[in-house]
């Protein structure tokens, strides 16, 4: 039996980087794998809802993420034809409901506040160009980390947090990712680019038959974050050139004429298809444990994958050090984690497909829905408080993501 810390992680997005951050600051030595020549996010705005906030104040980087983003003030949802507005959210006492605010950011700023305090934490060691392609445990307590360029790394656990094709997800799983149909577009660009935006510091979701369009302002307003997602049609008809840009454009021929012109702001040079994978039925594999997007990935329509990514390494370095605290093996850790992330991660998952749904009908479901969404009371928060609320979880205490020394917001 073994007691160490020392733990790999096979990925330095934002799930890992942040894990390797709150394990370290239990005592755990970590080296963090990450297969690209620089640690970096490729994307645009990110949405942190208060589930995440949390953790992050707790490991004191809320406030350089408030710095580089943006506090809306509402969620809203809008019809991509009319540009009506369908119902709002106001998130501006979420900090006061749910114990931390809802912030949006660029994914980069995060990762780069991610990644300093990494750099300034002497027990975490970041090495790239590393590719994690095997994973084999040697003895009873080691697990080792095999590299594409020849090397190994040995540790007491290891945290698979490398996205959605996973090496360490073939463990458990030898599955393929799940493709929506769907493709987007996005992009954050200088806000006097975008000719037809919103002056007010709304994350707008437009939505509608087979599309939907986000807009929000990021880094204080200078820029703006677009997102264009759409059904692919030459997908479903089994065409093989699909989800080109043309095809955005098509798309997006029955919107508004707001929405057409931001289009024009959107960059044409990368798309990315939507892909989820079907819930598994344990996260552990020997000395191996998946966390994030490996895990769990999910579509987008919640904005909950990073912010789910943030509350496992929360849960997995208090579940972890609970372990070794008592005197039993790291690996004892894996089960309490397992046991209190698995169930709320996979039914955001799977609520994040159903919304999707929701937003992308057509016919009388379309009818029914604007229905709803206009007749709804702005202050009813049952859909979303099962994904911010201060439930009891493992996290470092059983208050989200404060410290047991911190106390509880009012």
């Amino acid at each position: 039996m073994t007691t160490g810390r020392s733990v790999l992680i096979a990925g330095g997005g934002i799930g890992g980087l942040c894990a390797a951050l709150c394990l370290a600051r239990r005592g755990f030595d970590v080296t963090v794998l990450e297969r690209s020549p620089e640690f970096g996010e490729i994307g645009a705005g990110l949405q942190l809802a208060p589930n995440a906030t949390r953790v992050l104040r707790s490991l004191g980087l809320l406030d350089a993420v408030l710095e580089v983003g943006v506090l809306p003030d509402r969620l809203v949802l809008a019809d991509v034809t009319t540009d009506e507005e369908l119902t709002a959210l106001d998130v501006t006492g979420f900090g006061e409901q749910f114990g931390g605010p809802y912030v949006v950011a660029h994914r980069s700023d995060v990762l780069s506040i991610l990644l300093r305090a990494c750099l300034a934490d002497a027990s975490v060691r970041l090495l790239t160009s590393k590719t994690v392609v095997r994973v084999v445990e040697p003895d009873a307590g080691t697990v080792r980390a095999e590299c594409a360029d020849g090397t190994s790394y040995d540790g007491d656990v290891l945290v698979g947090a490398d996205g959605l094709r996973s090496t360490v997800r073939k463990l458990i799983d030898d599955s393929e990712p799940v493709f929506s149909g769907y493709v987007a577009y996005r992009g954050a660009v200088p806000t006097e680019r975008v000719a037809a935006r919103s002056d007010s510091r709304d994350v707008v979701a437009f939505i509608g038959h087979g599309r939907h369009f986000v807009q929000y302002p990021l880094r204080s307003g200078s820029f703006y974050n677009q997102v264009a997602v759409f059904r692919s049609a030459r997908y479903l008809a089994g065409e093989p050139n699909w989800g080109t840009p043309e095809e955005l454009e098509t798309a997006f021929e029955p919107s508004s004429a707001r929405i057409r012109t931001a289009l024009s702001a959107i960059e044409r040079g990368m798309s990315w298809p939507m892909y989820d994978r079907e819930p598994l039925t344990r996260w552990v594999h020997g000395r191996s444990v998946l966390l994030g997007d490996a895990a769990h990935p999910m579509l987008q329509y919640l904005a909950q994958g990073a912010c789910q990514a943030i509350q496992d390494a929360d849960c997995l370095a208090y579940s972890l050090s609970g372990a070794v605290e008592a005197g039993r093996d790291v690996i004892d850790g894996f089960t309490e984690y397992q046991q209190h992330r698995m169930g709320p991660a996979q039914r955001t998952q799977q609520n994040a497909r159903v919304w999707g749904d929701i937003w992308h009908t057509d016919g009388l479901a379309e009818t029914l829905r604007n229905a709803y969404l206009r007749e709804r009371d702005p202050n009813d928060l049952r859909h979303v408080a099962p994904f911010y609320a201060l439930a009891e979880t493992c996290s470092h205490s059983v208050r989200g993501g404060l410290s047991r020394a911190e106390p509880s917001p009012a």
